[in-house]
């Protein structure tokens, strides 16, 4: 009989065990009677080499309803922020967190704060009192009900404000910039003596977020940008040596750009951060891109917006009011160099460019990205109540975690080249691994 040595990991102090903040003893008693033990744990790692000496790496938190409540839910007054860029899905996230905190808990009081960080500062636009009639039918709209707007916000101010209002809880659903904002936030709160439940629910459709597998909104936004293709796929070959170019978004991971490729099966190329490539010479795209409009007369090119920035000239270190790099357009240069190149090449070509990403962001969300939100909701409020602060609810491994705000906001995650999903998009497309 052949047996195997199967690494345990029954030494938890010698891991990486993520605890979260908690504000106090938890003293009330969950109105919610299945509930889930602080000491359960999710590894980051479920696949291990027998062979090594593998570590799970970090054990998170799992998130879910607790025993024992920090917070009395007839005392407490929560509130809600939505910040950067929209994203499918942020009205579902709004209303499933009102509907938990009010329905599940018998929370009296949720406020929405208007236009983002802004909101919680007293001069401007007052906080919406949620209720019923509010949050009725926003799941069915794009955006946010509540308006968004990027940029810091002055911390002190805004806790004043929210010491003023009595808030306990906040939910802030951003990017990692938010999330760092929300920190300042609960660190403010906290040097004061306020007790103030800070939780974070991350929103990108670009899926870039360390430690969730995937974000709300990215598979709404793959699917929208599927039938952007299909149609753009139509232009370029219903005409000779026809050209559709199509930016995606995706600043820093290509995951938008090669999920809709791969589920579009039309994409001839298609370029993402993670991999640079050449314009010029043998092996270079644009040659390629000539070799197939000879052979096929048309070509369909996806390029995230992210790609090929080390190509352009003049990218700096200018930011936006997120903090993040304001990129060139890389879909604008490429169209015309593709097009400057068959003009020297003596190729006529039919270009036609699409960039449709604000488009696809203001969708709503559909209904797999629907049922994500409502359970990042649901999780965030049960770690709220709980009296738990300073975190981020991840998703790893079909669960639900808690995030130290610190560790999510220090790493961001990339489209792995070595990856099924890459070498899936490079069997669709039929491209070259590189373009040098």
């Amino acid at each position: 009989m052949f047996t195997a040595t199967i690494p345990t990991f029954d030494n938890l102090d010698n891991l990486k065990k993520m605890n979260i903040t908690q504000l106090g003893e938890a003293r009330f008693t969950s109105p919610i009677k299945r509930n889930i033990n602080d000491n359960y744990r999710v590894a980051e790692h479920i696949i291990t080499d027998l062979n090594k000496a593998n570590s799970p790496g970090h054990m998170f938190e799992l998130a879910g309803p607790r025993e024992k409540l920090y917070f009395d839910p007839k005392k407490t007054k929560a509130g809600i922020v939505t910040c950067g860029g929209l994203c499918p899905g942020l009205n579902d996230v709004i209303r499933s967190i009102y509907l938990e905190l009010t329905h599940a808990y018998g929370v009296q009081e949720v406020y929405g704060f208007k236009w983002g960080y802004k909101g919680l500062l007293p001069e401007n636009d007052p906080p919406v009192l949620l209720t019923s009639e509010f949050v009725d039918d926003i799941h069915k709209e794009g955006g946010t009900v509540l308006g968004t707007s990027r940029g810091p916000v002055d911390v002190a101010k805004a806790v004043d404000h929210l010491v003023e209002m009595g808030i306990s809880i906040l939910f802030t659903i951003g990017g990692d910039g938010t999330q760092r904002g929300g920190n300042a936030l609960f660190q403010e709160a906290k040097r004061r003596g306020h007790d103030l439940a800070v939780v974070g629910i991350p929103k990108t459709i670009d899926n870039d977020v360390a430690f969730v597998a995937r974000t709300f909104g990215y598979l709404t936004a793959v699917e929208e940008a599927t039938q952007v293709l299909d149609r753009a796929h139509l232009e370029a070959r219903s005409v000779e040596n026809g050209i559709s170019l199509v930016k995606l978004m995706g600043r820093n991971a290509g995951f938008i750009a090669v999920g809709a490729t791969v589920a579009s099966q039309d994409v001839n190329f298609v370029l993402v951060p993670e991999v640079p490539f050449k314009l010029k010479g043998e092996g270079g795209f644009l040659n390629v891109l000539k070799k197939r409009i000879l052979d096929r007369k048309h070509a369909l090119v996806v390029v995230a917006e992210g790609a090929g920035q080390e190509l352009l000239s003049g990218s700096g270190n200018a930011t936006d009011a997120s903090g993040n790099v304001i990129l060139n357009d890389i879909g604008q240069y490429l169209r015309d160099e593709i097009v400057a190149y068959f003009k020297k090449e003596n190729i006529p070509v039919v270009m036609r460019y699409i960039d449709p990403s604000y488009l696809i962001r203001s969708s709503k969300a559909n209904a797999e990205d629907s049922i994500l939100c409502d359970l990042f909701a649901r999780n965030a409020v049960h770690a709220a109540m709980a009296g738990k602060t300073g975190l981020v609810i991840g998703y790893l491994h079909d669960k639900f975690i808690h995030v130290p705000i610190e560790l999510l906001a220090s790493q961001t995650k990339a489209l792995d080249v070595s990856s099924f999903a890459w070498k899936a998009a490079l069997a669709a497309t039929g491209q070259p691994e590189k373009f040098e």
